[in-house]
């Protein structure tokens, strides 16, 4: 009986590690199919695809097809700010096509707005001073706007020369300015069929006049989740036609603009939108340039970009207006005029270079075209991504549980090694991009789970905690914690807590005081002393908000003494404080003085925030009242002030109540309470002036103006009564004795600011 119990608890346990391996496997498969998509799964494919596009622009060779003309920091300096005069325009595509020989020039610009002619401003100021020969003047106003329209310039020199102007498409279909170039060809050419195309619904082009006289093409990239752009649309649909991209356009003008076809692969439905290629065909070209889904093409990096990069020879737009270019260096060659100065924005996230010139993006499309070297994700690689996942999720799940851990090590590195050589082998030789994270996760997830599942839980769930709460608690609770981590966690839950905010007084003016080496270390060595003393209190690091701290005491680990905790850290940060200034004004550094507010109240705690950060914080309005005390600290000249809920929670220190406030975004009122120590560590003068405080207060809110002041005379300043304590009730004793209030005043006062 106990062999065969033996026996069934090995085989239920291989039955088990098996069929995590089988769910694995699915949850892959799911993947593949797109029923469950994963961002991990798609960053690490960009990574790997990324890797190898670096490794490939590591040493560029120049393609001397291509000429970019820079409007760089040197052009602007020399012709002036952009945007550039019209004319100053039309003699940069004089220069490159009459006299250079360029075969076609693109700007990667958009000439969103008109020129205002300054001599036509200057007429019509004229005319206006001189109301008498207004109808005289207007034949000479028209002249005028004819002579120096240089607009209408413009567009004469481009509609006699090979320019392709760029424009922006987008999803906001009231946003639609300028002008489109004409379509490429509209939905109904295509009969039955549908592109599958990126489709836009609306468009920022250039002014009609000049759009009229040149070709036009959208310079939009697709730019992936992660924000970086691998890929371009060769055409992309607004309303019912498809227009060209700014570098198929680009080429297509230096090559006579050959005519575009779509190619649909053989045999397929009538109603079936992908695409295999896009065709170029005239009597003198005939050019194929395969694409994805989407109609995209992936962008050939050649090199890391810039000026300096040597994918592309890089001319300043001067050098070309000052004529010191010679024909040779241009003639015959695509011309794209682009910025990389860095006040025009132009600059792009590429796997090669999060600053990349937009311009070289199109730069690279159009080597890619002409040397017909691209890369593909071809239509069947989603089948054989599924087949291949089948046949490995299965395979490991079978033969894992049989296997010791160092075979299970060699098999699983194996698989590995295979996955990635035959992949990359692909890529390289092929120009073929296969998705291979999935392979490589699917491995990694059955071999780690299979050989140490039970060891690595364990140890999982020990260091989740610490991953998750040593940013906010000391290091000896993270360790309480994980002595029984199933306990804690980030979930939302409503609970008492205590909140604390301190904030550095008169910050703005430390700042503008010191230099950026000094302030730096001031802020530093005053947020590390206080939060040590946070920590120290066993109090949870929220957030730092500038030179302000937010923490709280109850949560993750919860202690019936938070309230108490807090305020003793309250005090202790503004002892600290105290020493930290006199070690600052030793340096002649401007004074350190802070304020501390502290709130106990029903809050919400828990791991919040957005899919792009998260937080473990608090919520509430008892979280919020916190922070307007912290912020009222300076008007009673004290450096803490605690809530009601507070001082009723810590039963063995004195408060001395300060005023009874409606802060902003609150209609109740509240007490208000400084704390001064320990009641067994006070003297007994501190309590009898505590005392003559509130019968102070008890004589000012019942309007016996005499007898408050004579209370407020009778106090000498110290730890009860400070200078600007005293000042403010003595104004406001002075101002009522004065101007009465009404007979339902309650001695309430209201904050109206944070």
């Amino acid at each position: 009986m106990k062999i065969l119990f033996k026996s069934w608890r090995r085989v239920a346990g291989k039955a088990f590690r098996i069929g995590v391996g089988f769910t694995f496997t699915a949850i892959a498969l799911l993947h593949v199919l797109g029923f469950a998509p994963s961002d991990v799964v798609k960053r690490l494919d960009y990574l790997v695809y990324d890797v190898r596009l670096r490794a490939e622009a590591q040493e560029p060779e120049m393609d001397p097809r291509i000429v970019i003309v820079d409007i760089d920091e040197k052009s602007l300096a020399e012709v002036g700010r952009w945007p550039w005069s019209r004319d100053v325009v039309a003699r940069l595509v004089v220069e490159l096509t009459d006299k250079l020989g360029a075969a076609a020039v693109g700007f990667d610009i958009v000439f969103a707005e008109p020129q205002q002619s300054d001599a036509l401003q200057a007429f019509d100021s004229i005319v206006q001073s001189k109301p008498g020969l207004q109808g005289e003047l207007q034949g000479l106003k028209a002249e005028i706007a004819r002579q120096f329209d240089r607009d209408a310039q413009l567009a004469k020199v481009l509609a006699e020369r090979p320019v392709v102007l760029g424009y922006y498409l987008n999803q906001d279909s009231t946003a639609l300015s300028g002008a489109l170039p004409p379509a490429m060809f509209k939905k109904s050419q295509l009969g039955t069929l549908e592109l599958d195309s990126t489709s836009w619904q609306g468009y920022g082009g250039n002014i009609p006049v000049l759009q009229r006289n040149a070709d036009g093409g959208y310079f939009n990239p697709m730019v992936d989740e992660d924000g970086t752009v691998r890929s371009i649309p060769l055409l992309a649909q607004f309303n019912d036609a498809y227009y060209q991209s700014f570098a198929l356009g680009t080429l297509r003008r230096a090559l006579g603009n050959p005519q575009v076809i779509p190619v649909f692969p053989e045999g397929v439905d009538d109603d079936y939108g992908a695409v295999e290629l896009i065709a170029l065909r005239s009597p003198d070209v005939e050019l194929d340039i395969p694409v994805e889904r989407g109609l995209l093409t992936r962008v050939h990096f050649r090199a890391k970009g810039g000026p300096n990069g040597g994918g592309y020879r890089y001319v300043s737009a001067s050098d070309v207006l000052a004529g010191v270019l010679k024909p040779e260096e241009i003639e015959g060659r695509i011309v794209l005029i682009g910025t990389t100065a860095p006040g025009l924005l132009d600059l792009r996230s590429t796997p090669v270079n999060p600053a990349y010139p937009g311009v070289e993006v199109h730069a690279n499309v159009i080597s890619g075209m002409l040397d017909s070297v691209f890369k593909l994700r071809p239509e069947y690689s989603q089948g054989l991504l599924f087949i291949t996942v089948l046949v490995v999720g299965v395979a490991l799940s079978v033969m894992m549980p049989i296997l010791s851990a160092i075979w299970s090590l060699l098999v699983a590195l194996g698989i590995l090694v295979a996955s990635v050589a035959i992949n990359s082998l692909l890529y390289f030789q092929a120009g073929v991009v296969l998705p291979v994270a999935v392979v490589l996760l699917l491995v990694l997830a059955i071999f780690v789970f299979d050989v140490a599942y039970g060891y690595l839980a364990e140890s999982r769930s020990k260091k989740q905690m610490v991953n998750l709460f040593g940013e906010y608690v000391a290091p000896e609770l993270v360790t309480e914690m994980a002595l029984d981590p199933k306990r804690y966690s980030m979930e939302g839950d409503s609970r008492e807590l205590t909140v604390l905010f301190s904030d550095v007084r008169g910050f703005t003016t430390i700042s503008e005081s010191l230099q950026p080496n000094e302030l730096r270390e001031y802020i530093n060595e005053y947020l590390t002393v206080m939060s040590e003393i946070i920590r120290a209190h066993r109090g949870t690091l929220d957030k730092y908000i500038g030179d302000a701290i937010m923490a709280f005491w109850g949560a993750p680990i919860a202690d019936a003494e938070h309230a108490e905790l807090a305020t003793k850290a309250a005090i202790a940060m503004q002892e600290e404080a105290v020493r930290l200034n006199a070690k600052f004004l030793a340096r002649n550094w401007p004074k350190l003085a802070i304020g501390v507010g502290v709130n106990t109240g029903q809050m919400r705690v828990g791991d919040m925030g957005s899919k792009i950060r998260r937080a473990y914080t608090v919520m509430g309005d008892a979280v919020n009242l916190g922070s307007r005390l912290e912020g009222i600290t300076k008007t009673y000249g004290v450096g803490v002030i605690v809530g009601p809920h507070t001082k009723m929670a810590v039963s063995g220190m004195l408060f001395q109540e300060l005023d009874a406030v409606k802060v902003k975004g609150k209609n109740e009122p509240v007490s208000i309470y400084a704390p001064l120590g320990e009641r067994d560590k006070l003297s007994e003068i501190t309590f009898e002036c505590v005392e003559k405080w509130h019968g102070m207060l008890n004589a000012f809110r019942a309007q016996r103006w005499a007898e408050a002041k004579a209370a407020l005379c009778s106090l000498e300043i110290n730890e009860v009564l400070n200078p600007t304590l005293r000042a403010l009730y003595e104004s406001r004793i002075d101002y009522f004795q004065a101007n009465p209030p009404p007979e339902n005043w309650d001695g309430v006062t209201q904050f109206d600011t944070k």
